[in-house]
């Protein structure tokens, strides 16, 4: 799974990608900082089952601090998105064709509304942030549109006269952001639009059904960046007003405190809601000063920089992933080297055994037998649909390479 971080520029995605995956980024309060799309790593904060299970060996694949497993995950920040972009203009195009294959996204808007449409500064207060969330998805609509768009009426009247099927013509055409036919097919059937005739679709039905298709296939959540400043809490609560899920961020924060902990300043961990200075560290007077900031801005008014929280409301909440823990000895918790707990997998909601045994391995998969749930003992079939946090053996007349 991917999770894209979008928003207009200047509204410190960047920064917000930098803290998440300590990837260094161009960061600076302009337009257009990013140009090209960056990937990175960063992690999902989760429950370990080592405690319950009584293991204490480290893992392979993730790290465990206390019981708490910090598995790796996917997300691209890609260029600031401006009006217009859906036609052009600015880093449009390229912008909206690097979401492609992001399957949920955390939109980053700037909570203190100093920053307008374009992501010029503005005097603090000035812009209503609300106004950046309709853009956003305005122009993302505008350019699934015009993709059906093409041709629209020579390709209805095609399958009109030919009985064609218009939920698969339009799962092609929107193949490429990850679009299936069941995903047409429920949109549609919500819609109740008549899919004999799609001829007779408006435009204005037309721009609806791309809209429900976004909120269906790229769901998203908004962080509501630079929540420290002083005019960001009334703009935070009308943000909730839209019903929208929303999680006041300090992406700044986040970035210093992370950044601290690697030169051995302080203890934290990312997603807690507070940190410690380490003795004997030698802070400079700036640095005291901006750590003090933190814990009395952010920490004491949000508990947290919100960073972590919309990483994993992303793929938990949005994407309803799940943490799987394959393992090849069920009784021991092991694998084939002896490795206690070793992998933690993040899988999409919905995930079955056979699923698994496809993302360990496609051999496992090819020759899938049946699992076992290594606290029951029992035998899953290839469409058990697995759990949260369960522990599972996949046995395969197919080996691992």
């Amino acid at each position: 799974m991917l999770v894209g971080v979008v928003g207009k520029p200047n509204v410190g995605k960047s920064t917000f990608f930098a803290a998440a995956t300590l990837k260094d980024v161009p960061i600076a309060d302009y337009p257009f900082t990013t140009i090209k799309p960056n990937v990175g790593v960063a992690h999902l904060v989760s429950e370990c089952v080592c405690k319950e299970m009584g293991v204490t060996d480290a893992p392979r694949n993730s790290s465990c601090v206390n019981g708490t497993r910090h598995i790796p995950v996917r997300i691209v920040d890609v260029a600031g998105l401006v009006e217009g972009a859906s036609a052009g203009k600015g880093l449009g195009n390229q912008f909206l064709d690097d979401l492609r294959q992001a399957d949920a996204l955390i939109h980053v808007v700037d909570a203190s509304g100093s920053t307008d449409i374009e992501g010029k500064k503005v005097a603090a207060g000035s812009h209503d942030p609300i106004e950046d969330i309709q853009m956003v998805e305005r122009e993302f609509d505008l350019w699934m549109f015009g993709i059906l768009k093409r041709d629209w009426e020579k390709a209805t009247r095609s399958l009109e006269q030919t009985g064609g099927k218009i939920i698969d013509h339009l799962a092609e055409r929107l193949s490429g952001l990850s679009v299936s036919p069941a995903d047409v097919e429920q949109v549609l059937l919500r819609m109740r639009l008549r899919t004999e005739k799609p001829s007779l679709w408006t435009d204005e039905q037309l721009m609806q059904f791309v809209a429900e298709t976004r909120k269906l296939t790229k769901p998203s959540l908004l962080a509501a960046n630079k929540a420290d400043l002083p005019t960001s809490p009334q703009y935070i609560e009308m943000l909730r007003k839209t019903g929208k899920e929303v999680v006041p961020c300090a992406s700044e924060a986040e970035l210093l405190l992370r950044r601290a902990a690697e030169h051995g300043l302080v203890d934290y961990i990312p997603g807690s809601a507070g940190f410690t200075v380490r003795d004997g560290a030698k802070l400079t007077s700036a640095q005291a000063g901006a750590l003090k900031m933190v814990e009395e801005k952010v920490m004491k008014a949000y508990g947290g920089t919100g960073v972590q929280d919309a990483i994993n409301r992303s793929f938990f909440d949005l994407l309803k992933a799940i943490v799987v823990y394959p393992v090849e000895d069920e009784t021991k918790l092991t694998d084939k080297e002896g490795r206690v707990l070793p992998d933690a997998f993040v899988m999409r909601g919905g995930s079955t055994a056979l699923d698994l045994a496809r993302t360990v391995h496609s051999e496992l998969a090819e020759g899938f037998l049946y699992a076992i749930d290594a606290r029951t003992g029992k035998r899953l079939a290839a469409d058990h649909l697995l759990r949260n946090r369960e522990i599972v053996k996949i046995v395969s007349s197919g080996k691992r390479g």
